[in-house]
């Protein structure tokens, strides 16, 4: 299936029907009250957020969704019928944008939120509604209230643990290919992801966390070289940063520094977040220096960066590296229900 994370769609929602105007008419009742009857609500345009979906293609190719109106009012007191509400189901990650103003209309981060769009335009009141002890007889009723229209931008962030950053070909889904059962592509050739795919890390029972394998970022990726700002978006939603370098880099140091300022050109807050670096086909580097990483190459990283040289080829280092990622997004989960008040 085709990854999509960015849609414009147009919404309108109904009009309210009219209130009716109307009188009883029954036998030996030649002057009955007023009983028109309220006209029917129209219907609303409503995101809800599905967590069996994970891309937005559905919209893509219908971008269009005009709920229908409400029925006008009738005599005998009856009510207009309410127009159906149109619910169109999302990822959940999702933002919703109004695209003329810029204004963000809100986020659907859990399973189930609901967030209207356009609401339906209110049904007008019928002229029984206007009864009084001075005016016995209305001869007028409310029109309905009109629907609304606007386009709007869905934009999804994935939400995930775990982001991979690095270069293309770095070995990130190699790697999350090994940790997890997520199957995305892999060949020996630069920009082989060229969507996010996501795989769930099994640390022990009941123990388990969302890994993101991200397309390589490019040097100005932030100004959106190589589609660079559609793939940052993801990292923001992500817990702990994971930079993946392959330890036969001509400067691995270097990639990392790049890497990083990247994302702070993208968005300075990125950097508060845990990082760790993977050091990847470490089974390419002699035997003798595989258990700790050589001087020239710790050298080049600032000292509180934290270093994991790992294969994922040959099953080296990864069960350390899980480890430390678990305890890194338990710290995170634990400060987020804390500033939340749970």
């Amino acid at each position: 299936m085709k990854f999509v994370d960015y849609v414009t769609i147009t919404v309108r929602s109904g009009k309210g029907g009219a209130g009716a105007v109307a009188f009883r008419r029954e036998k030996f009742e030649p002057r009955g009250g007023p009983a028109g009857g309220d006209g029917g609500h129209g219907g609303s345009v409503i995101l809800e957020a599905d967590p069996h979906l994970y891309t937005l293609l559905d919209l893509r190719y219908n971008r269009h969704h005009f709920a229908p109106n409400g029925l006008p009012g009738e005599g005998g007191n009856r009510k207009g019928k309410d127009g159906a509400d149109i619910v169109l189901r999302v990822p959940p990650g999702t933002v919703a944008t109004d695209t003329d103003t810029g204004e963000v209309l809100g986020e659907l981060n859990a399973p189930g939120d609901r967030l209207v769009l356009v609401r339906g335009g209110r049904g007008g009141r019928g002229n029984a509604f206007f009864k009084s002890a001075t005016n016995q007889a209305p001869r007028y009723a409310q029109p309905g209230e009109p629907g609304q229209e606007r386009n709007v931008t869905l934009e999804l962030k994935l939400l995930a643990d775990v982001g991979l950053v690095g270069f293309p070909n770095a070995g990130k889904s190699t790697l999350i290919s090994t940790l997890s059962a997520a199957r995305p592509k892999i060949a020996d050739y630069p920009f082989t992801t060229l969507e996010p795919a996501l795989g769930v890390v099994y640390v022990g029972e009941y123990q388990s966390f969302v890994m993101a394998d991200l397309p390589g970022i490019i040097e100005g990726a932030h100004e959106g070289k190589g589609l660079g700002d559609r793939f940052l978006k993801h990292i923001e939603r992500n817990a702990v940063l994971l930079f993946v370098i392959p330890v036969t880099s001509e400067d691995p140091g270097a990639e990392y520094a790049t890497l990083l300022d990247e994302l702070r050109q993208y968005n300075p807050e990125m950097l508060y977040k845990p990082r760790m670096v993977a050091l990847t086909q470490i089974d390419l580097l002699p035997p003798e220096d595989r258990s700790g990483l050589p001087e020239a190459i710790r050298d080049r990283f600032p000292p509180d960066v934290e270093l994991f040289p790992v294969s994922a080829v040959a099953q080296i280092g990864l069960q350390p590296l899980k480890q430390r990622l678990w305890e890194h997004i338990q710290a995170a989960r634990a400060h987020e229900a804390e500033a939340s008040g749970r």
